[in-house]
């Protein structure tokens, strides 16, 4: 790997549109995607200005400081070509470099998304270690991780829920992240503040750290459980509370600590509260804790794909959650969340990649296609085929063999967000 301490030293004031620069902030100190990034905009120099960055390190060989020729230049030099005999590229050359072009372009976008999400597991794993030594640095650490996500995530426009690759670390990790990021979601589209989404997120980054005081082989509720064992399992959340005083938690992620497994009805634990006791942030975290739980159990044989644990929590939890927030939560994740396998109404088999909360019948799929190498597969925008749907939703195992190999789905779901681009260009890959 590049040193990136070797990359030479620039004032911020003399930073330009194309420079490829280096942050040694750290990714929860600062708004941008990415420590690694291409200048694109003034507005990103300002922000940098604004952080107190007097130097940033910058990569001369990435960067793309070069001036575009006139358009006038653009037309002599295409002129001269012509004029030299050249031949003009094929309608099937142009075809192979747009796909070539889309193509770097979503691996690209998904990169962008699993660096992201790298960077946000190996920060809650810090957080981890420190809340038995360091509880209240563990506080500060966790409230920076949230305030990192709400800075990439409250932006102006759309933004799509997005399946990463498999790799992504650590179930618990991964059900932390995986709560924590949709919870944020759904608290975006019911429009909480920033103090509000920031317990929120907190709370639901945490909300399982009582477990960490429990056996091993306790922590993930077991239908074989024994009445005792069942007791030593339910109560992580009170030694999760516990761990959360300890740290100096504001009141806002305890609650949703001490409430993620109470019910709207009254069938919870620990207190059996009802919808009317519970706090916005709680109802949000007990729901996605709950979709999580179903997708991604301890034991991969029980797991449901996303559409399922939809249309199982719609069927029989109508009374167990908040129902306009259930309502909203599939509004925003799509009838088919990504992840989910299904058939088109051309027949063809795919994998749904990314979905759209404004567009949740028109998610952006991986489809099988013989005729082209996985690799080279490109993701389509079902929002622009008009005259292709979704016919139903299928398990893995329901697919053909051919298809199950070539569309892999995943033994685990993990979610990520990203900006939903503003053309089809943008498309991402899976």
């Amino acid at each position: 790997m590049k040193d990136r301490t070797a990359d030479p030293l620039i004032d911020v004031n003399q930073l330009k549109v194309g420079m490829f620069i280096h942050l040694d902030l750290g990714w929860m100190s600062h708004p941008f995607p990415l420590s690694s990034f291409k200048l694109s905009s003034e507005d990103q120099m300002l922000v940098l200005r604004r952080l107190g960055l007097t130097q940033v390190r910058w990569n001369p060989g990435k960067s793309d400081l070069h001036p575009l020729p006139a358009p006038q230049a653009v037309a002599e030099a295409a002129s001269s070509v012509a004029d030299a005999g050249e031949p003009e590229p094929s309608a099937e050359d142009r075809a192979r470099e747009a796909h070539r072009r889309a193509l770097a372009a979503q691996r690209e976008a998904l990169a962008l998304c699993e660096s992201q999400y790298g960077e946000a597991a190996s920060a809650f794993r810090d957080v981890m270690e420190l809340i038995p030594r360091e509880p209240a640095d563990a506080r500060e650490q966790s409230m920076a991780l949230t305030s990192a996500l709400l800075d990439k995530m409250l932006i102006e426009g759309d933004l799509n829920i997005r399946l990463l690759n498999e790799g992504v670390g650590d179930r618990g990790t991964a059900h932390a992240l995986n709560v924590s990021i949709i919870s944020l979601l759904l608290g975006r589209a019911f429009g909480l503040g920033r103090e509000e989404m920031m317990d929120l997120g907190v709370g639901a980054l945490l909300h399982d750290i009582g477990k960490t005081a429990l056996p091993a082989r306790l922590r993930n509720r077991d239908d074989s459980f024994s009445l005792s064992e069942n007791q030593v399992y339910q109560s992580h959340v009170a030694k999760g509370v516990a761990l959360a005083q300890g740290m100096g938690l504001a009141p806002g992620p305890l609650l949703v600590i001490a409430q993620h497994h109470e019910n709207a009805d009254g069938s919870g634990f620990p207190q059996r509260l009802n919808m009317d006791r519970m706090s916005t942030a709680a109802r949000i975290v007990a729901l996605v804790n709950r979709f999580d739980g179903l997708c991604n159990p301890l034991l991969v044989s029980k797991a449901m794909t996303p559409h399922e644990a939809l249309s199982l929590m719609f069927a029989q939890g109508r009374n167990r959650f908040d129902a306009t927030m259930l309502n909203a939560f599939i509004r925003m994740m799509g009838v088919y969340p990504p992840g989910s396998t299904v058939q088109l109404t051309d027949d063809r088999y795919a994998l749904v990649v990314a979905v759209n909360s404004s567009r949740p019948l028109k998610p952006k799929v991986m489809v099988h296609d013989p005729k082209v190498p996985r690799e080279e597969a490109l993701v389509l925008n079902l929002e622009e085929q008009p005259d292709l749907g979704i016919r139903r939703s299928l398990k893995p195992q329901q697919l053909p063999r051919a298809a199950l190999d070539y569309l892999s789905p995943r033994t685990r779901v993990a979610y990520f967000f990203e900006p939903a681009p503003s053309t089809g260009f943008g498309e991402l890959a899976a």
